[in-house]
């Protein structure tokens, strides 16, 4: 299920020419999750797309994952990176039912982060692309197991 997750939000990644400025926000939504890592990709100087398992990394859990959307335009995001938490307009926002896609990228366009988390399974993948005007374009996708918080008032 992750492949056909990770093939489809790597697709979004390259069409994010056309896909810039997207907004479908179809659902108000106050959702928070605890993830835990399985693995990352990392492609930089010193690895080509090489995955490493969660145990064999130094890297922590997230502990609230917030996401929190308005319709028809308003999504945000806490708790996955102090860029996506401090960036309030998001490139791209999708929501629905099944999914929530986010994209931004910073002013100089050299730096974006994504993601992709479907509500039912709780599968959360998150992507972070450096020097992105260089020749030695660096990413790092992780890859979640996310749960639900039950919020009761």
């Amino acid at each position: 299920m992750i492949k056909y997750f990770l093939v489809i939000f790597l697709s979004l990644l390259f069409f994010n020419q056309t896909l810039a400025k997207d907004v479908s926000i179809n659902e108000n939504i106050d959702l928070e999750f605890i993830c835990n890592l399985e693995k990352k990709i990392i492609k930089n100087s010193e690895f080509n797309f090489q995955t490493f398992l969660a145990k064999d990394l130094n890297e922590k859990s997230l502990d609230k994952f917030k996401i929190s959307s308005k319709k028809p335009d308003t999504l945000l995001i806490k708790g996955l990176s102090l860029f996506l938490s401090q960036s309030a307009k998001l490139n791209v926002k999708v929501v629905n039912k099944d999914v929530v896609l986010f994209k931004s990228i910073d002013r100089e366009k050299n730096y974006s982060e994504s993601g992709i988390i479907t509500r039912k399974t709780g599968e959360l993948i998150h992507e972070i692309t450096k020097n992105i005007k260089s020749e030695n374009t660096e990413k790092y996708i992780s890859i979640y197991s996310c749960i639900k918080l039950d919020q009761k008032v």
